[in-house]
């Protein structure tokens, strides 16, 4: 039985007594479902954006916590004809639906889609962007199905039946888009289009239904690359006919993974054309994506074509209502006992970790802390329930979004008991149909207020928002962006309010707006020419097809490409004939690589006396948030962990209230590896090094190592210390591949920092180094990892590493080592021009920094780095 959106909610009592603010009734609004509009209600009953930021002003002394306020102004839209070679059943479809004329750049982006060229459309959240894919590549197949019953004794007239794919990053968007699709199919009257979802849960019957029967296919890049490219012959019918392939949230493709899945959709031209018929015009890409930097050129490397050949339409013609943007920055804890609620630091004795791929838990208690932004966010949510706003609360973390959501319930059932069942949580980790329930009970207003990680920053259609609050800067421009752009869809006015972490970064940007507002947004960065990264493509590619030599130039330069597979065969990865390449082993080459670098099976969380399966957990973080002892929190309810079993990757819960919450402590440290054994990822690469007189550089492979140690209880909510409990878990080890320099002792008084600077100036400089390389090496900063230390153990001295964030590493470190002069310079003059006293986002802070950027010394960074570059080679 499916279960209700709000199963679950278990409220506690309210922290303080609340004044009903005034109210503003919420309502269904407008918004787009796979292109398609729900009915918006009138818009006069809709609260303003300065009605809501007055809701939070009241809500307590707030005036002090708001720090600035901009208002960007609404936008007109701009309508246009449909297009005269549009089918009319969809155009009719789209009109019973709502949609009497489409916006003009989803017309100039479904004209040139129509005419075969590929479309990168890149315009902000809820601008309508589905329909400009949806309308050609349905009236393709819808055009072709027609001359099957036109022509009926013609051959050829029913084998080809145009077929379109669909690319996700996520199963919940391809989901929302299958919704979106049956709905306009079944208000155009039309029975001749069948449409299907596939991907990883899709039973064997189904997935058989979908090979041999359906027109359009919504899947992922990891069900592609493992499933579809590596057995092609059995998906020859949709390969052999395919019109169109859409590529949605194109801006989600970054870094390694947007290389990977680069590399996949080369793989698929290479497949369609070879199943293709003489004459055949190759398929039509569109890459829908958010707003970002220069998308013409992403989407041609993305896709593999040349930037001339991309029609660009980033001109946004929808209209837009007026929204408000507010940075809130939360009060001093008054009466912070900062010795009872501070746990140990997380940093190990290496030094500070700044690794995306090991979950962190550093606690750091300031000597007067503001309140958090979760507990802050919690009450900003309450405050906007109660006046009948709909609104979305965004957080960093899984935690997170069930605080905020708990919290919130608290506040509001102390106003009135039924808006208790109007708050949830939504996150990564949920089961599917739990997910689909709050999904649905959010757009028809049934759940006013959600509280959410970034899955919802994705184009899955939550229409009718008045609010976003953000808590916790999101990491770049383009998620503050998109996440923004919830509020308020639909052309009606919406209220966006940044709440500050404490933490350096974000006090920075609510203290200087234009930070936030004027700077210009993040480029897609991704390079499917890393040989790291290219090479189990090539595996693949050749697995599936032998590859010829008039095939190399869909992988990048020719000559590269040639010689990347004679290392390749001289591995004995593949073997040479005179035909082309072979990969002549028994096991699937898919399996060489993980598109996402997802570290394993996620761990199952499930009831211990009933079995009921309550969600997953991504494997990496499996050990820090379900390990025995630990609070497992689900829609409010609290499960205490029993077992965790890695072996079968289950962990085992049973219901119990609990007054308190648990956080783990790990430690961290960096090894290099001399010798790597036969079969290691790192096996046949040597430590490389050199020196600029007494400063030493290496290259080399790493292990990382990562070991959850122990948890602490918290009391709740003012996190005091309950007790500490040590942990039996096993090292996780990251074997990758590590850039690092060495700072002698006489080059550190040369630059005079004393013992106490030290580790600030190192840490400092490594945050800055970290964020120059991808300049260097187009990688992103995602992509890297770093440590830092005072002494290190390997090398005898001060010594700042920079390492690959992927097994096997991915050729970044390696660039950096290849560059470091210029690297290093790049990083002193970022942070010698960087006008900041203490450091900020732009110079030496870091959005991912697993210590919250502590310590740094952002001048003494500078004389280190002086001193350092005084020894390095003249330019």
């Amino acid at each position: 039985m499916r279960r209700s959106s709000a199963a679950g909610h278990v409220p506690r009592e309210g922290r303080r007594s609340r004044a009903r603010p005034p109210s503003a009734e919420g309502r269904a609004g407008g918004g787009r479902l796979g292109g398609v509009p729900h009915a918006p209600s009138p818009t006069s009953l809709r609260p303003t954006s300065a009605a809501l930021l007055d809701v939070l002003r009241a809500g307590g002394r707030r005036d002090e916590r708001l720090l600035h306020v901009r208002e960007l102004p609404a936008r007109e839209g701009t309508q246009a004809d449909w297009p005269g070679w549009a089918d009319t059943s969809l155009v009719a479809g789209y009109r019973t639906l709502g949609v009497d004329r489409p916006w003009e750049h989803q017309v100039v982006a479904a004209d040139a889609a129509w005419s075969g060229r590929h479309v990168a459309l890149a315009t902000s959240t809820g601008s309508g962007k589905s329909l400009a894919f949806w309308l050609p590549a349905l009236t393709a197949v819808r055009a072709d199905a027609a001359a099957r019953v036109l022509d009926p004794g013609r051959i050829e007239s029913v084998a080809r039946r145009g077929s379109v794919l669909y690319l996700s990053p996520t199963k919940a968007l391809a989901a929302d888009q299958l919704s979106g699709l049956q709905r306009l199919l079944d208000a155009a009257g039309t029975r001749d289009v069948r449409v299907a979802t596939c991907d990883g849960d899709t039973g064997q019957d189904e997935r058989r239904w979908v090979r041999e029967h359906a027109d359009v296919v919504l899947t992922n890049p990891d069900f592609l690359h493992f499933a579809l490219l590596p057995y092609h012959r059995g998906w020859s019918r949709l390969l052999r006919d395919l019109r169109y392939v859409v590529v949605d949230e194109g801006h989600a493709y970054r870094g390694v993974f947007g290389a990977h899945v680069s590399l996949v959709l080369r793989r698929l031209r290479r497949l369609a054309a070879h199943y293709a018929r003489e004459g055949d015009r190759p398929p039509t890409f569109v890459v829908a994506s958010a707003t970002t930097a220069d998308p013409a050129t992403s989407a041609a490397r993305l896709v593999g074509v040349e930037p001339d050949d991309v029609v660009t339409v980033s001109r946004d013609t929808s209209p837009a209502g007026r929204k408000t943007f507010a940075l809130w920055e939360p009060p001093v804890v008054v009466g912070f006992d900062a010795a009872s609620a501070a746990g140990p630091s997380d940093a190990s004795a290496e030094g500070r970790e700044d690794d995306p791929t090991v979950p962190t838990t550093v606690d750091v208690a300031a000597e007067h802390p503001r309140r958090s932004a979760t507990a802050e966010a919690a009450d900003l949510l309450a405050d906007l329930v109660i006046a009948g706003a709909r609104t979305l609360a965004f957080t960093r973390s899984r935690r997170g979004a069930e605080s905020v959501a708990v919290q919130t319930q608290d506040s509001v059932r102390v106003v009135d008991p039924r808006l208790v069942r109007r708050v949830a949580a939504y996150r990564g980790g949920y089961l599917p149909e739990e997910r689909r329930e709050l999904e649905d009970a959010v757009r028809t207003g049934d759940v006013l207020g959600l509280a959410t990680t970034n899955a919802l920053e994705l184009g899955v259609d939550i229409s009718g928002l008045d609010a976003v609050l953000i808590a916790g800067w999101p990491g770049t421009r383009m998620s503050v962006w998109q996440q923004a752009g919830r509020a308020g869809r639909a052309g009606a006015d919406g209220l966006v309010a940044f709440v500050a972490r404490e933490d350096p970064l974000d006090t920075f940007l609510v203290h200087h707006p234009e930070a936030v507002f004027d700077a210009p947004l993040e480029a897609t960065v991704f390079d499917p020419a890393n040989p790291y990264v290219l090479a189990p493509h090539l595996c693949a590619a050749a697995a599936e097809n032998p590859l010829r030599s008039d095939d190399l130039a869909a992988f990048g330069d020719p000559d590269a490409v040639r010689g990347l597979l004679d290392v390749l065969v001289a591995r004995g990865a593949l073997r040479r004939r005179a035909s082309g390449w072979y990969w002549t082993h028994a096991q699937p080459a898919s399996g060489m690589t993980d598109l996402r670098g997802s570290g394993g099976a996620p761990v199952r969380v499930a009831e211990a006396r009933t079995g009921r399966l309550l969600g997953t957990v991504d494997a990496a973080s499996a050990d820090g948030s379900v390990h025995d002892g630990a609070v497992y929190v689900h829609q409010g309810r609290t499960y205490v962990v029993e077992h965790l079993d890695l072996a079968d990757h289950v962990a085992l819960v049973r219901r119990q209230d609990v007054d308190h919450g648990t956080w783990s402590r790990s430690t961290t440290s960096i090894t290099i590896v001399d010798d790597p054994a036969d079969g290691d990822v790192a096996a046949g690469r040597a430590v490389v090094e050199r020196s600029w007189g007494p400063v030493g550089w290496g290259y080399g492979p790493v292990d990382v190592c990562s070991q959850v140690v122990s948890f602490q209880r918290r009391r709740l909510p003012d996190l005091q210390v309950l007790g500490t409990e040590t942990l039996d878990l096993p090292e996780r080890t990251l074997p990758t591949m590590a850039v690092w320099w060495t700072v002698p002792a006489s080059v550190i008084e040369e630059a005079e920092v004393d013992a106490d600077e030290l580790p600030g100036a190192l840490h400092a400089a490594e945050h800055a180094s970290i964020g120059l390389l991808p300049l260097l090496a187009t990688c992103d900063r995602w992509d890297l990892g770093g440590v830092s230390t005072a002494l290190h153990a390997d090398t005898g001295e001060a010594t700042v590493f920079v390492h690959d964030a992927y097994p096997g590493g991915t050729g970044f470190a390696e660039r950096g080592y290849e560059l470091g002069a210029t690297w290093l310079r790049a990083t002193r003059d970022a942070i010698a021009r960087c006008p900041c006293h203490d450091g900020c986002p732009a110079c030496v802070q870091s959005p991912k920094c697993g210590s919250y950027n502590a310590p740094l010394e952002k001048a003494a960074a500078l004389r280190l780095l002086d001193a350092v570059l005084a020894h390095a080679p003249t330019p």
